[in-house]
């Protein structure tokens, strides 16, 4: 156990969920220092989210702690952030819906992955849901990052709660659509005779 959690795609994916105490501070600091130094956290930690599957497999590292341990990582980051956003009045109007979408859609997904793993079967990721998930740290990245600290960057005069609640959006239609791709397949697999029954 010890040393699956030595390994370095593993340890990248712990620092995930160490970063999440980190962003949640900043961002309720709320100046224009910690917005940036928010958003920073959160793309070293989506660029983990990126590196520890590939290194798993370059390395011959692939674990089932490292499975498991993956995506419950991401779902503490994405719902660690949209709180955070949605509790320091980060998000512009109207944001609370795709946040809303994008939560339920995460909790459905693993509920799914829970009980399909108790028959053995995995639900695998498809493209769609890959781009789902790059739209969706961009937006938050965005919304992080915002336009007080945007002008660190000399981004400013973007407007980052816009291109940001705009890509939150779009993450939340491309969430449904994944959400009931996934939804049709767990319910085909649930409905489907099991054998010597």
């Amino acid at each position: 156990m010890l040393k699956m959690i030595s390994d370095l795609p593993n340890i990248l994916t712990l620092s995930r969920i160490g970063a999440i105490p980190v962003l949640v501070l900043f961002v309720a600091i709320g100046a224009p220092w910690a917005d940036f130094l928010a958003a920073l956290v959160f793309l070293i930690a989506a660029v983990t989210d990126y590196l520890d599957g590939r290194l798993a497999r370059e390395m011959a590292q692939l674990s089932d702690f490292g499975r498991m341990l993956d995506p419950i990582a991401d779902k503490l980051l994405i719902g660690a952030t949209l709180m955070a956003l949605v509790g320091f009045g980060h998000l512009p109007g109207w944001g609370i819906y795709p946040a809303i979408v994008i939560m339920l859609r995460e909790i459905l997904v693993s509920g799914l992955r829970e009980y399909l793993a108790e028959l053995r079967i995995g639900l695998p990721v498809t493209r769609l849901a890959k781009w789902k998930t790059g739209v969706q740290m961009v937006a938050l990245g965005l919304l992080l990052l915002g336009s007080s600290g945007a002008r660190i960057i000399g981004l400013g005069w973007l407007p980052m709660a816009w291109l940001g609640g705009t890509l939150l959006w779009m993450a939340a239609v491309l969430t449904l659509v994944t959400g009931w791709d996934y939804l049709t397949a767990g319910l085909r697999h649930a409905s489907a005779p099991r054998p010597g029954a």
